[in-house]
């Protein structure tokens, strides 16, 4: 694949110590012991579980007549194909000309497509999208504002898991980003502002937004799909969750086009118009549910748990990293790459918390005397 190996990734390889001349082929296995180190076998183990769970949970509940978590769950991944490879061989597709490398992943113990695709990312992509997603669904915010409000919580309750491993990754050497791309720009510390508000808030907030329009709400009111239907819904929610992700940050990517300040101003406007939407919403729903909302009549253990998990195992990885951050030279850690924003990362992880907690809240004794559901008769996963 010598004749893809584009000069910039080339440089990005060399720096995390392989080659991409040289390295695999379509699939590639490692020792994980052989890894850059430690912390890279321990996120693929949390993140591929996780995806395994979510889609063994997904199944069941389409045996039980939901099949919104298998189309939210295929969904995510058909995204993830129509997305990714164009960024990994932009002369492959023709596009190297406007896009050249923006970052190049490590080599783990199993890669895809010669080195640039880790199967712990085919796996974050659903299984994060399924734990936000979740967690909205079970704060009845759905079924309460509509598919729109629901998606926009989606993407901000995505937004605060995904940006704790998101400022931790360069340092640990996960991947490295391309600062010299004048897309990557502006930086905030050792990520793009464009990761913090497409990756993490606006393609969650669109697969969301698709996956209730065409299934969800259709399946809350009762109705049954055939496989067929399912099949062209999960496509066309792919097609349009992709397509959703380059509409929702056009203020940015147009009118800050030819200049970074703009562009990165732009970015920040439309995460804070999210997060002024999303939380309180989330915060009443929490209230309402505390009090006893009779709509409360959705639970899923497995996120509530693997949330639990996930928050766990990245605050570990924080905090042995902790460290070389408070070592950082220059914004490089002492033994890795660049660091990421502590105290942005601290805000997400209590957001995430909060998230987490919420799903585990139950309507008061007296909300059960007066008609609404108990938890224990809702439909669980």
């Amino acid at each position: 694949m010598s004749d893809h190996c584009s000069p910039t990734f080339a440089r990005l390889a060399t720096e995390m110590g392989f080659s991409c001349r040289t390295e695999g082929g379509l699939v590639a296995f490692r020792n994980p012991f052989a890894l850059e180190n430690w912390t890279l076998p321990v996120l693929e183990v949390v993140v591929i579980l996780g995806a395994v769970l979510t889609l063994v949970h997904a199944i069941r509940r389409l045996r039980r007549g939901d099949p919104t978590n298998l189309v939210l769950w295929l969904g995510a991944t058909a995204y993830l194909f129509i997305i990714e490879p164009p960024l990994y061989f932009p002369a492959a597709f023709g596009i190297s000309g406007h896009v050249d490398t923006m970052f190049a992943h490590n080599v783990f113990t199993v890669d895809f497509l010669w080195g640039r695709l880790p199967l712990y990312i085919v796996a974050i992509y659903p299984f994060m999208a399924t734990l936000a997603f979740e967690i909205v669904r079970m704060l009845g915010v759905f079924r309460r504002y509509g598919v729109l409000i629901g998606a926009i919580c989606v993407g901000f309750v995505h937004h605060a898991f995904y940006e704790i491993f998101d400022h931790l990754g360069p340092q640990l050497k996960w991947w490295e980003w391309s600062t010299g791309n004048s897309l990557n720009q502006p930086m905030f510390d050792s990520v793009p502002l464009s990761s913090v508000v497409v990756f993490a808030a606006l393609w969650p907030m669109s697969l969301a937004l698709f996956v209730q329009l065409f299934v969800g709400r259709h399946v809350d009111a009762g109705r049954e799909f055939s496989g067929l239907q399912l099949v062209w819904r999960t496509i066309v929610i792919g097609i349009l969750g992709s397509a959703g992700t380059g509409v929702l940050p056009i203020p940015a990517t147009v009118f800050g086009a030819n200049n970074i300040t703009v562009r990165g101003w732009l970015y920040a406007a439309e995460l804070v118009v999210l997060s002024v939407i999303a939380i309180p919403v989330l915060a009443r729903q929490w209230l309402r549910i505390r009090q006893g909302d009779s709509e409360f009549r959705y639970s899923n253990q497995l996120v509530r748990g693997y949330a639990i998990v996930y928050l766990c195992a990245m605050a570990l990885l924080w905090g042995t990293a902790l460290p070389d951050f408070l070592n950082a030279s220059n914004g490089w850690a002492r033994n890795g790459g660049p660091v990421g924003n502590i105290w942005y990362t601290i805000a997400c992880l209590v957001i995430a918390i909060l998230c987490a907690a919420a799903a585990f809240v139950r309507p008061r004794a007296r909300a059960q005397v007066s008609g609404a559901v108990p938890e224990a008769a809702a439909a669980a996963g």
